[in-house]
């Protein structure tokens, strides 16, 4: 497996304190919950960007059949 990569994160205390929040009641850390959240966002907009272009694709086809 690939070493992970360190970043320094700035947060609002408040963002800080709910992601803390969250982190506790899924028993993760606060950086597991943050790596947990990305990761979902990342799936989330593959998912939405293979949807928009499964969809062009098929205007481009359908247009490509008038």
């Amino acid at each position: 497996m690939a070493e992970k990569k360190s970043i320094l994160l700035r947060l609002n205390p408040v963002i800080w304190e709910e992601i803390n929040k969250w982190a506790e009641d899924e028993f993760r850390s606060v950086n597991g919950q943050i790596e947990y959240l990305l990761s979902e966002a990342v799936i989330k907009r593959k998912k939405s960007l293979k949807k928009v272009l499964e969809n062009d694709l098929q205007n481009d086809t359908d247009k490509n059949e008038e």
